[in-house]
């Protein structure tokens, strides 16, 4: 991650709804975000002025202003007064031209739009001007296109009756068909046009589409358009496809697939479309606008026309099949004879659920190639990739007869040296077939399917041609680095981002191989800060927190896993549904916006338990309790972590309401947090400070959630340090991503350095010890197959206290979008580390380094923000933005 700090105060990074020019926006008042950079000390801001104007909108080779794509900050222009070209002078609103005047605002660092209605298909250019301390300013600018608002297409499908009379499998081709999976349909139309200046596809499915113009792909989307409750909420996507569009006839093409639709889903998948639906179905219209200005609407209806191809399934869990001897060459291109096709069948008019996508997509954001390839048995390949990965594998196939059968499977592991582990995958069958036409080279790449794999095997070739890894995930943009002395660590480091990257796929599952990949609340409450401090999750956890919301129950229950989806334990755990409070706190805190604290739902949750609790213990719970999952250690009373979690969702509800200008709420709500911890005293806390069941999750969570008085926590936090001297982490997934930062937070960095470099089980350097590069479900990655993952991200929640603990980037209590930092390196036995943050308001750099010299600490601090730095020893400093250099001598403070 490359940043480039500008010589004076500049804006940079500039996001719309926390995306980078985003196609469609959905939001009636959107927020334009910026963060900020100057090379000069004490450079902050004082003001800003944010103007807004309707930019005709062209192709996608049109500039991409504000930002350049490699993520490097954009020369700072010399105009400061914020007018955006082809805007004037005015601010009076005419003709969509909006201007926020000049705001006295240091803390700013965006702000929501405010001008008059926004219209529909429209680009919208915008500029940000920031006027630093002496005066001067710095601008930058950007784009941004608001989406669709009255739909004309009809929902359309293939006739699902029709299936079985189409394209009969060859006798003896089982393959062709699999598990009640039906063929992947093709939708085609043709029209023509002339003189077109931009063209826009506004485009969904409830499955899986991938869709082409010409025979050219629109986008680069995959598995879109992911996954909601569809009963609630179905994300619609833009793309641009001006390019493609020819004079004359234009075909435009969609695949459709089953997806999370009508597939196979969840750890208890029984049959095709048991959840949501019964086969695909695609809604689509191309915008046309002409060089006259005139436009033209093509869209989903009885005029298309369907076929089937060589994608005779494809599924997430089960994986894909090609027979290349069924392609349709052309299919997608003006001329092809499409009249053997049926029409298509409509099968609606609702657009109700439509909303515009909140979040980048799914797409293919890295290639590996093989470490090693080993023939094991005849025509039986094994391959190793080096990488756990959620992904799928592209196989080139050269000069073979038809109909060869090809077949890849997928596991994490090996049973001995020759065979695919592939008992924890449980019914996901994880397989890819091709069937070949024979030719000089075939390619082979699935669309609709992905695997969690590190290993393939590769059976039907008596060689392999050309063979790699495609990783897939949700683009979510790295925001952060560490590094430090110790390989090992570093290794850990990369095994957790390697373990977020393959659980963000549309929604933040548990695991990417298994027949499960549900969006479970608890691990992602867990693991967020850490997830945080990786990549920007800002728009992806916008959009899941939708999610959550959405599967919220009518008495106020958030669910255990969202998007919801028919039987699975849909409500009430502690620690898991408390998701729904205690992640939109943390992204307020992280990324600024008030908007994440939905305080309705908040509020709606603390009031559900507390009405099945009247005595603030919480012992009812309407769903199932997981307790203080895969913990190792005595078990944690669960009436001790429920009512732990109870307070710090009131708590914290009361802090959202208060935040959101709801005094009264936040006023009750604040009350039944003092309540709630007056009764978890009385009845869990004992003298010298014991809390019942004697657990570290136990001490962990009293402390971390402030239920205990000053000299309760001191007799806590000492009796935490001797457990977890005597036995090492004995936590479990609700425990784990507090035990680092709770023993830093009492004086104990000494543990919790020794927590982190501990090899034997439990630990996390066990694990990498043990070959692993994605962090396992389990401790010691022992237990039953079916049960036993080994890319689980919540056990890599560590990942929190690596930058803050070891490196030293914190924020202070209180402090929100980074705006009072805490620097306060804890060096341990290493020799050095160095972190980088590309925080809401801007970069934030520490790297030190400490010998028999002494101590050196270097840091950067974003424009706008001040920070408390603390050196090894007690030296403490306030410092503005901009570079400083510390140093220690030894001896000095000894």
């Amino acid at each position: 991650m490359k940043v480039t700090v500008a010589a004076r105060l500049t804006p940079y990074g500039l996001r719309c709804e926390h995306r980078r020019t985003p196609l469609g926006v959905g939001e009636p008042r959107p927020l334009l975000s910026w963060r900020l950079t100057s090379a000069r000390t004490g450079d902050d801001p004082v003001a800003y002025e944010l103007r807004v104007g309707i930019r005709p909108s062209g192709g996608i080779d049109d500039p991409e202003a504000g930002e350049s794509s490699n993520g490097e900050i954009p020369e700072a222009g010399d105009s400061a007064n914020g007018q955006v070209p082809g805007t004037g002078d005015s601010a009076n609103g005419d003709a969509g031209d909006w201007s926020s005047g000049r705001v006295e605002d240091p803390a700013a660092i965006g702000a929501v739009y405010g001008g008059p209605p926004l219209l529909p298909r429209t680009r919208y250019a915008w500029r940000v001007t920031v006027w630093a301390q002496d005066g001067t300013a710095g601008s930058a600018e950007s784009w941004f296109e608001t989406g669709q608002d009255l739909w004309q297409a009809s929902w359309i499908a293939h006739d699902p009756d029709a299936v079985e009379h189409v394209d009969p499998p060859t006798e003896g081709d089982q393959a062709l068909s699999h598990h009640g999976l039906l063929p992947c349909p093709q939708l085609r139309t043709g029209f023509a046009s002339t003189g077109v200046r931009s063209a826009r596809l506004y485009i969904s499915a409830k499955g899986l589409y991938e869709a082409r113009v010409n025979g050219h792909r629109a986008g680069d989307a995959e598995l879109a358009p992911g996954w909601t409750d569809y009963r609630r909420r179905i994300q619609y996507q833009v793309h641009d496809v001006t390019p493609f569009l020819l004079d004359g006839e234009n075909v435009l093409a969609v695949t459709l697939a089953d997806g999370w639709w009508s597939g196979f889903v969840g750890f208890d998948p029984r049959r095709p479309g048991y959840h949501y639906g019964r086969f695909p179905e695609l809604i689509a219209e191309l915008h046309l606008t002409f060089e006259d200005g005139s436009t033209r609407v093509v869209a989903t209806g009885e005029n298309w026309r369907t076929g089937h191809g060589r994608i005779r399934y494809g599924d997430l869990l089960k994986g894909e099949c090609h027979d290349a001897r069924a392609e349709t060459p052309g299919w997608d291109l003006p001329g092809f004879d499409d009249s053997s096709w049926r029409p298509a069948v409509v099968t609606g008019d609702d657009h109700s659920l439509l909303v515009a996508s909140r979040d980048e997509p799914v797409r293919a954001l890295g290639e590996l190639l093989p470490v090693s390839s080993t023939p094991v048995r005849p025509g039986v390949h094994l391959v190793d990739f080096g990488q756990n990965i959620a992904g799928r594998v592209r196989l080139t196939v050269r000069n073979r007869e038809p109909g060869l059968r090809v077949t890849v499977r997928h596991g994490e592991r090996l049973d001995g040296d020759d065979r695919l582990h592939t008992a924890n995958l449980r019914t996901a069958d994880a397989t890819d077939v091709l069937i070949t036409a024979g030719g000089a080279e075939e390619v082979f790449e699935p669309r609709f399917t992905y695997h969690g794999f590190r290993y393939a095997e590769v059976s039907g070739l008596d060689r392999l041609d050309d063979i790699r890894a495609v990783v897939l995930h949700s683009d979510t943009p790295q925001a952060g680095t560490f590094e430090c002395s110790d390989p090992e660590i570093n290794r850990l480091y990369e095994n957790i981002v390697w373990g977020q990257r393959g659980n963000f796929v549309s929604v933040p599952t548990d695991c990417p191989q298994r027949d499960e990949r549900l969006g479970w609340l608890a691990d992602a409450q867990v693991f967020l800060p850490t997830a945080c401090f990786n990549a920007d999750v800002s728009g992806f956890f916008s959009k899941w927190m939708r999610d959550v919301v959405d599967a919220q129950s009518p008495e106020g229950g958030f669910s255990n896993v969202a998007p919801l989806l028919s039987g699975v334990a849909d409500e009430g755990a502690p620690g898991w549904a408390d998701a729904g409070t205690l992640i939109p706190w943390h992204l307020y805190r992280t990324y600024g916006d008030e908007r994440f604290l939905d305080v309705d739902a908040m509020t709606r949750w603390v009031d559900f338990v507390a009405r099945h609790n009247p005595d603030l213990i919480w012992r009812h719970w309407t769903g199932p309790h997981f307790a203080d999952w895969l913990s190792p250690g005595p078990a944690t009373p669960r009436e001790v972590l429920a009512t732990a979690f109870f307070h710090r969702s009131t708590a914290l509800t009361a802090e959202a309401a208060r935040v959101r200008g709801r005094h009264g709420e936040a006023e009750r709500l604040g009350a039944l947090a003092a309540r709630i911890r007056e009764a978890f005293a009385a009845e869990f806390v004992g003298d010298g400070g014991l809390v019942e069941g004697d657990t570290q999750t136990g001490y962990l969570l009293a402390l971390a959630f402030g239920l205990l008085t000053p000299e309760q926590g001191r007799d806590a936090a000492a009796r935490l340090a001797a457990l977890v001297e005597e036995s090492g982490p004995l936590t479990g997934f609700l425990g784990v991503n507090l035990l680092c930062p709770v023993l830093s937070a009492h004086g104990r960095d000494d543990l919790a350095h020794a927590l982190l470099r501990r090899t034997d089980p439990p630990s996390w350097l066990y694990q990498v010890r043990h070959g692993a590069t994605t962090v396992w479900e389990r401790w010691d990655g022992v237990g039953a197959a079916s049960m036993n993952s080994f890319n689980h991200y919540a056990f890599g929640s560590i990942g929190e206290w690596l930058y803050s603990g070891v490196a030293g980037i914190d924020q202070a209590p209180g402090s929100v979008a980074y705006r009072e930092l805490v620097i306060r390196p804890l060096p341990g036995e290493l020799s050095s580390a160095r972190a980088s943050y590309e925080s809401a308001r801007g970069l934030i750099s520490v790297s030190w380094r400490s010998d028999d010299r002494g101590f050196r600490l270097q840091a950067h601090i974003p424009p706008g923000a001040t920070a408390t730095v603390h050196l090894p020893g007690g030296d403490m400093s306030r410092v503005t933005s901009g570079d400083h250099i510390f140093e220690l001598v030894r001896g000095e403070n000894e």
